[in-house]
This record gives structure tokens, sequence and C-alpha cells, in this order.
């Protein structure tokens, strides 16, 4: 299913001119998310690719975004996947509560193409490494991005904005019904 991430109402992008996120899960255990940003790739600020390794604070420049979750429950997972691959994965026991790095989850496929209209980043994940997610759930995912052009501006996308200042974390933001296989 490919989803439009908005822009949100208090944001400007002006090299970014759209966004939007292709979800499937071929499997129960295995999650793909393939981002792509449309506009002048000259003005965003995209490091170069390096090994793919965790990093820290990835959302504080170009990152792309998605949480996961299932229904009932307050847990949630929070997935940072940056232009340069390095990636970094959460776990939060329920609204920005109790954060640990979720340890557990083998280093994600992470894949990049860019030309000079488009960059595109796909991430695979593998799902059964994540404790309270049960292999047949119904997942409630937010999908968001943090772009960063080379002015240093930042823009927030995402595929449901909650009233106020962008907040990824936010039950509204959880927009997404995707069913097991």
């Amino acid at each position: 299913m490919r989803l439009a991430l908005r822009l949100h109402p208090n944001s400007l992008s002006f090299a970014a001119t759209q966004l939007e996120v292709e979800v499937s899960r071929p499997r129960n255990s295995t999650l793909l998310l393939s981002y792509a940003v449309t506009g002048r790739m000259r003005d965003l600020q995209l490091p170069p690719v390096v090994a793919t390794t965790r990093a820290d604070e990835l959302w504080r420049h170009t990152c792309f975004e998605a949480f996961l979750r299932t229904l009932p429950g307050a847990a949630y997972y929070e997935f940072n996947f940056a232009p340069s691959t390095q990636w970094a994965a959460y776990r939060f026991s329920s609204y920005r509560s109790r954060i640990r790095a979720a340890s557990a989850l083998r280093t994600p496929l992470i894949e990049v193409q860019s030309s000079p209209d488009r960059f595109a980043l796909e991430a695979a994940l593998e799902l059964d490494e994540l404790s309270n997610l049960p292999p047949n759930a119904i997942l409630r995912l937010g999908l968001a991005a943090v772009i960063e052009e080379t002015s240093g501006h930042k823009s927030y996308w995402a595929l449901a904005h909650p009233p106020g200042k962008p907040d990824f974390h936010h039950s509204d933001g959880f927009a997404y019904q995707l069913p097991p296989v």
C-alpha cells in the first residue's frame, strides 16, 4: 500500500515537494518500508552512505521513521533510518515513557537510491525478533520523516499530525492499520 505523508501544518518545505511510503508485509515476520522523497535533492541535507550500523539521535537530521504497535496496548517501537543507512530501534512502554534500545533486533537491510529529483530509502525489518508483537497481530503504524535542507531548515512529515507542534509519538500518528498476511 502506498501512503502519502503530509507536511505538518506549521512546517514549510522548500526542497521536498512530496513524500510517500510503500508498506508491505510479505510474511507476518517481515515489514518492508519504502520511503520516496520528490523535489530538489541538491537542496536536501543527505549524508553519504556508510556501513549500516546503529546510531542514536538520527532524528536530528534527515531521517525516515516508523512507529509500530498492536492494539490494545500502549507499548510501541520506534525505528529510525538515515540516508547514510545508519539506523536505530527503541521500545517504549507507553507514550514517550521508559525508552530502551530494542537490542534484540538484527540489522535491517537498508538500501538507498538518489537522482536529482528523487531520493528513496527501503528498509526491511524482521518483526519476529521484537517482543510484545505476536506473529499474527494487526499492526498500527505511524510513518514519518524529518527532512533537513542544506540551509539547516527542517520540515516534518507524517501520515497524520496531532494538534500543536510535530509529535510523531502521539497516538494520532498511528494512522495506518496493517493486517497479518
